[in-house]
């Protein structure tokens, strides 16, 4: 193998070099990379960290002491015992962010919190929504983490039921219309309205299928979409339910359900689930999300023989993602010079982390701030789609000034270090990505945060390469 695998291994498939990772890399990339397929525990750091259903608990009381404000007026009493709990939940989600990155920052498995970025975005939620604001992260460790490594079928059964997507994409409330709890609401009900169709949301059906599993263009319906809804009504959450999800029986439609050509005569939750269960083995889902994964790793338009290779894998083994990732990682065409990632911000700012070995707290802060700044905030994609992954949903002009910015910021924190240079260094993190020119800058940089801010900013460090 030469240098330039083992910095593709780092840099492109992992989450950026820090000195003296190269090195041991370049024995074997490949050994390198595959090792991380096995399973592992939570990271040390993120373990004793509350539930989801110690959140939502903790979200429960914040809204019932804004209750009792409300009923009581201005009671002092009341008024602060309700800010200390929501400025608790505040710190609480502070505190997972910074746990998160430091995780990221510190690892020697570079490959795996990959994998886990990736996942995160492809399930993506975001913290905009309130009600959703608290499990972003607790999904990320409590569902995607455990199973970046194993089936896609326990990945999704993880994260569609996670109390983080259930709030997000509003299941947790919906209703089937014919369900005891809707035929209930009905008779309560009087005049015009004893009759209104109502409660059934559709969001969570549509996003699995457009964005989860088979994709947009895999000719389902709208009618699948609303059978699908009717399946995983009564899917819900409940704070003192273990792990958050409940599922409520009495909101859910009764009878069969048809989508995507099948019928599901499954009773209650087990209906949902089954459907589940096809999606992550269906034709569609193997090449919308191998497309997507060797669009993320490999390059912004990844060789077809590639994809179609990758789905193969995933349908020859049911879906065993480590199998998928395999067939990826020995193609020859995930290894070729002209495959190459642009950084988006997040990419960016924790290989400058990484190279510049920064990660106390403040640090963390810091760089989470900058994140935003540079257009990606953390938990934060605009839609339920997730963050872009091209190069030029990144790369315009003034993105590219901010990143100048970043990577001075960045630099001035760091501290003398002993017998490096900002050359070593940058051959350090990016081997012989390291073009003739940023080396030449770096040779004459007048100080290490100089020189740091260089390596950085320039035009090699904005590519995974």
């Amino acid at each position: 193998m030469t240098m330039l695998s083992a910095t593709s291994a780092a840099n492109r498939f992992g989450v950026g070099a820090r000195p003296g990772d190269l090195e041991q890399i370049d024995r074997d990339p490949h050994a390198w990379l595959l090792a991380q397929l096995r399973p592992t525990p939570l990271p040390a750091a993120l373990t004793g960290l509350p539930s989801s259903a110690d959140y939502l608990g903790q979200y429960r009381q914040v809204l019932t002491l804004r209750q009792q404000v409300r009923k009581r007026g201005a009671d002092g009493d009341a008024q602060a015992a309700r800010m200390e709990a929501a400025r608790l939940l505040r710190q609480g989600v502070l505190r997972e962010l910074v746990l998160r990155q430091q995780v990221a920052v510190t690892t020697a498995d570079g490959f795996r919190e990959r994998l886990v970025r990736f996942w995160s975005n492809h399930f993506a939620i975001s913290v905009d929504k309130r009600v959703a604001a608290l499990f972003a992260a607790p999904m990320e460790r409590e569902a995607i983490r455990p199973h970046v490594t194993g089936r896609f079928v326990d990945l999704l059964r993880a994260v569609e039921r996670h109390p983080g997507m259930l709030l997000y994409l509003d299941n947790a409330q919906s209703v089937g219309d014919d369900s005891p709890a809707a035929q209930r609401a009905r008779r309560r009900m009087a005049g015009a309205a004893a009759g209104r169709r109502r409660g059934l949301n559709e969001n969570l059906a549509r996003e699995i299928l457009e964005l989860h599993t088979v994709g947009v263009d895999a000719g389902y319906t709208q009618q699948d979409v609303t059978e699908f809804a009717r399946a995983i009504t009564g899917w819900s959450v409940a704070p003192g339910a273990g792990d958050a999800f409940v599922f409520r029986a009495a909101a859910h439609e009764p009878g069969a359900r048809r989508v995507l050509g099948k019928t599901y005569r499954q009773a209650g939750e087990q209906q949902g689930l089954a459907i589940l269960d096809d999606l992550a083995v269906h034709p569609a889902t193997a090449g919308h999300v191998s497309l997507k994964l060797a669009r993320h790793f490999v390059a912004d338009t990844p060789p077809p023989a590639l994809v179609a290779r990758m789905r193969k894998a995933w349908l020859d083994s049911g879906g065993d993602l480590p199998t998928v990732y395999r067939t990826m990682l020995e193609d020859p065409a995930a290894w070729q010079a002209q495959a190459r990632k642009f950084r988006t911000p997040d990419d960016f700012i924790l290989a400058a982390l990484r190279a510049c070995g920064l990660h106390t707290d403040d640090d963390l802060g810091l760089a989470l701030r900058l994140q935003g700044q540079l257009g990606q905030p953390v938990f934060q994609p605009r839609s339920p789609a997730g963050f872009g992954d091209l190069a030029a949903d990144w790369g315009g002009p003034d993105a590219l000034f901010k990143r100048v910015q970043a990577a001075q910021a960045l630099a001035n924190r760091m501290s003398e270090p002993a017998g490096i240079t900002p050359l070593a260094l940058g051959q350090a993190v990016l081997g012989e990505a390291l073009d003739g020119q940023t080396a030449t800058a770096l040779r004459r940089a007048e100080s290490i945060q100089q020189g740091v801010a260089l390596l950085l900013a320039s035009p090699a460090f904005q590519w995974r390469a």
